[in-house]
């Protein structure tokens, strides 16, 4: 079966875009999966975070499944949607459309340069879920806000939400970010354990300045990444209910794959975040795949050239990184 792709990146968070749009591929949920695990594998001539497929929608201009390098799927991503909202404006004509994902239908648009000539796309990250049920996360109460888990740490701060993926976020200070404490206590939640079965996104959240954060996410299904767009914005929100940022002013957020923007809405007790960064593509690929042999072969590649003006916006963010939170 002959594959055509994309490989681009939102934040460093790279993914291969497979058009279901135009293309007649007949992919069953087994094969999605199957794809995830061979084409993303970072040994092979492609590697990526995961794939996105973009599909046909009886009722938005697409519809994104989002399928995880371990071959799991996931619910939301949101440095993918903007991936996806870049094809699917390109694609057709639009400057704002509405993409169908697996919880919600979401609002994206294309915006201003983020930074010089860095294609930028604005994304709606909702719905926002509290209850621990959403996540799951089994203790014995409704809701986890800034709250300590005692088998997880007896110092750090907890707060547990949905967008809707699940995330378990930790505001902490400098020498937190220094030692393998999050790896740790990452590995333990996304292992088989009585918390979270499913598993669950974590992040820590470093205050740089008002209205500027560092954000670091082991999400699940792939470890470590430069940067996850749902715990960015999740991050965000988390800021302005504890009184660090404000709801409705653009927040600067920094991670190893660069700097996005979010701005957190809140309208009678429900919340919702925009979440504005780059959509880069790094190039086009033909493959040749054998699922049933487990096998592919790259037939041509043709690089694009954005690649060379997104590092001068990463490059910066990692200099302020390095300043802020390394030392």
């Amino acid at each position: 079966m002959q594959i055509d792709l994309i490989k681009g990146h939102g934040s460093g968070n790279d993914f291969l875009i497979i058009d279901e749009l135009k293309k007649d591929y007949s992919f069953s949920d087994s094969d999605r999966a199957d794809l995830a695990r061979l084409l993303c594998n970072r040994d092979s001539d492609l590697g990526a975070d995961g794939i996105l497929f973009v599909m046909k929608s009886d009722h938005a201009n697409g519809r994104m499944r989002v399928f995880n390098a371990d071959g799991s799927e996931a619910s939301m991503c949101g440095n993918g949607l903007r991936l996806v909202a870049r094809y699917v404006c390109e694609d057709q004509g639009l400057n704002k459309a509405v993409i169908e994902t697996m919880k919600a239908n979401l609002q994206i648009s294309k915006q201003q340069d983020l930074f010089q000539d860095v294609h930028t796309y604005q994304v709606e990250i909702s719905p926002v879920l509290f209850e621990l049920k959403a996540l799951p996360l089994n203790l014995n109460k409704p809701t986890l806000f800034n709250e300590r888990i005692a088998e997880l740490s007896e110092e750090l701060r907890f707060t547990a939400l949905a967008v809707p993926n699940p995330h378990l976020i930790a505001m902490v200070e400098t020498d937190q970010l220094q030692i393998d404490l999050q790896q740790r206590l990452s590995e333990k939640v996304n292992r088989p354990n009585k918390l979270f079965p499913d598993g669950v996104n974590v992040s820590f959240v470093k205050q740089l300045k008002a209205g500027s954060i560092y954000v670091r996410t082991y999400e699940r299904g792939v470890g470590f990444t430069n940067a996850c767009g749902t715990a960015m914005s999740a991050s965000s929100l988390v800021t302005c209910l504890t009184g660090l940022n404000e709801f409705e002013k653009i927040i600067d957020v920094y991670n190893n794959g660069g700097r996005v923007q979010c701005v957190v809405h809140r309208c009678e007790g429900t919340y919702s975040i925009d979440l504005i960064g780059n959509a880069t593509y790094l190039y086009k690929a033909s493959i040749m795949v054998s699922l049933d042999e487990r096998s592919f072969r790259l037939e041509s590649r043709n690089d694009f050239t954005e690649q060379q003006t997104y590092e001068r916006l990463q490059s910066e963010a990692q200099q302020l990184i390095e300043n802020a939170i390394k030392g």
